[in-house]
């Protein structure tokens, strides 16, 4: 009988005093039995080391780096050299894994040993409240074509497979801080098969302390710059700059510039062959929403009704934002109003389709906070 694989799990850790403990203990209760643990703590002032070490003296599969600050793609990195195991899988120190995360996910590898790397759906957590993740169809197309556009998995459910992955293709690259997991993605998916498992493995925070919060403006414009670099890559544009450009600022020129970015890559893609073509397609379109979703953030409606015009997308958005957004040009403020109201309702409808985090989480013996 084989022995079960040795899973390293990465666990970079920022001042997250108030999570990290649930997201240790998540992983030491994994039924996987075969774990290490490590801990980077990247400069911490609050007291997440303490908690860290108090972890160490409980459980010797733990442990722990802590140093100055140097960032999240350093603490990977620094992880990545010193992990023993086959598999190593990634864990955000704010998240919870479910208890047969790892097994699953190891069960993938030993069925099919040619993967080199897999992901996982999430459950979100938001408000105190947990919503199951669903699989998105998108991903029964091409994940190496998608990995061009977007980041194909959450990074915090990704296990790499080191028997597979070459040693210097497997590094986070800091030129693409904070969108370091997009990079890394697409430059594996070019060369070793990937895999989606269709199950929430794990419970994904959301809250105003988080990466992806704090990082938001940077993050997107360095996926709009890979973006670019991808399709300039692919030869179906000459002008990334388009993309960077709307990234570092939102005007009346960038939205026209990137409407006529999204046309022109749109009649390439159409003339593509059929075998790649919906995989690119998808791709376009969902480069779109991202765009739109950029220029909506910016809460002025003249703005998202000039690139739906533009781009005549209008029959792409949701019924609700497109009733919203059609007085824009003459009357903002009616367009905001109605916007307000369309964010009260999803939340309404979040609360509909999501459960409270106390008691999805009581089983596990851990608390929502």
């Amino acid at each position: 009988m084989t022995a079960a694989p040795l899973i390293s799990v990465l666990l970079p850790v920022y001042n997250a005093e108030r999570y990290v403990a649930a997201a240790m203990q998540s992983i030491l209760r994994q039924d996987h039995g075969r774990i290490e643990l490590i801990a980077i703590d990247d400069g911490s002032t609050d007291r997440s080391l303490e908690i860290l070490e108090r972890c160490r003296q409980d459980d010797s599969r733990v442990s722990i780096i802590s140093r100055e600050n140097r960032g999240l793609v350093a603490s990977l990195n620094e992880g990545l050299a010193i992990a023993r195991g086959d598999l190593v899988a990634r864990m955000d120190a704010d998240d919870f894994a479910y208890p047969w995360r790892l097994s699953r996910q190891a069960a993938l590898f030993a069925a099919r040993p040619e993967l080199g790397f897999c992901g996982a759906l999430v459950d979100t957590l938001l408000h105190g409240r947990i919503a199951r993740g669903r699989l998105d169809p998108v991903f029964r197309l091409g994940l190496p074509v998608l990995s061009k556009f977007f980041t194909i998995f959450m990074h915090p459910t990704v296990v790499y497979n080191r028997k597979v992955i070459g040693e210097a293709d497997l590094h986070y690259d800091g030129f693409y801080r904070h969108a370091e997991d997009f990079d890394l993605f697409r430059r594996l998916a070019e060369r070793y098969p990937a895999a989606l498992i269709p199950e929430s493995l794990l419970v994904y925070r959301i809250h105003p302390g988080s990466v992806t919060s704090l990082h938001n403006k940077e993050m997107r414009r360095t996926h709009l710059r890979i973006v670019g670099e991808n399709l300039e890559s692919e030869g179906l544009t000459e002008d990334g700059a388009t993309l960077r450009a709307i990234g570092e600022t939102v005007t009346f020129d960038t939205v026209a510039r990137a409407a006529a970015f999204i046309r022109a890559l749109e009649e390439r893609i159409a003339a593509l062959p059929g075998s790649t073509r919906p995989s690119f397609e998808a791709g376009a379109l969902n480069l779109f929403y991202f765009l739109y979703q950029l220029v909506n953030d910016e809460e002025r409606p003249a703005l998202a009704h000039e690139l739906l015009t533009l781009t005549g997308k209008w029959n792409a958005i949701r019924r609700r934002e497109k009733y919203a957004l059609s007085p824009g040009v003459w009357a903002p403020w009616l367009s905001q109003a109605s916007m307000w109201a369309g964010k009260r309702a999803d939340w309404v409808a979040y609360r509909f389709k999501s459960a409270p985090a106390a008691s999805v989480l009581a089983p596990f013996r851990v608390e929502a906070a």
